[in-house]
């Protein structure tokens, strides 16, 4: 793991973890936080090693209000703002990876979901998408998982954000008995995402 490492976004400074494979990388994924969490939330740690045993360079984004101490998000066009400079900057850092990938839980998941055309993705990792708010059905962001890449989505299946509803390039998978901050079986977890980046061919074996 290289050390931590801020990058200047008109929303203020973004943190960056950065954790390389032993090989050259031909991937790199770039992972988001929730809402009020952090980028060392079980499942994203879970990921992160998963990942970068399979030849995967990953990059997980600490947004600026973050950084800032706060811990109530930015609203979310400064979420994006802050996200695509980011990925602006970390292109330049990777010249030589030549597939980029996006991802994160909850908000993270959503902000990776609406800008990942935008920033050039091949495809998205979205952990524990909030389909809606919790008890609040008739407001569903589904349409931000329409992005027409390949997307994963893994959600508990006692998720009071509820489900996500598979799609033509969109892959649901339930996590028996988790819950929104998927935190029973990180682990399990990050094996969905593993076998689902060998299936897309972006795992190094």
């Amino acid at each position: 793991m290289l050390p931590s490492d801020e990058i200047e976004t008109p929303r203020g400074p973004a943190r960056i973890d950065t954790d390389l494979p032993a090989r050259p990388a031909a991937t790199l994924l770039v992972l988001g936080h929730g809402a009020g969490g952090s980028v060392d939330a079980p499942d994203l740690l879970a990921v992160r090693e998963a990942a970068v045993a399979v030849g995967l360079a990953v990059v997980r984004v600490t947004q600026p209000y973050r950084v800032a101490g706060r811990r109530a998000p930015a609203p979310a066009g400064h979420l994006d703002e802050a996200w695509t400079a980011v990925l602006a900057a970390l292109r330049e850092r990777h010249p030589d990876v030549p597939t980029l990938l996006v991802g994160g839980r909850s908000s993270g998941a959503r902000v990776a979901c609406r800008t990942a055309r935008a920033v050039g993705a091949a495809g998205v990792v979205a952990l524990a998408f909030p389909l809606h708010p919790p008890g609040r059905p008739e407001r569903s962001r589904a349409s931000e998982l329409d992005t027409g890449l390949p997307t994963l989505v893994v959600n508990g299946d006692r998720d009071p954000f509820g489900m996500p509803e598979p799609g033509p390039a969109v892959q649901v998978v339930t996590r028996p008995g988790e819950t929104h901050d998927l935190r029973r079986d990180p682990v399990g977890t990050a094996a969905v995402v593993r076998d689902w980046l060998s299936a897309q061919g972006w795992a190094a074996g």
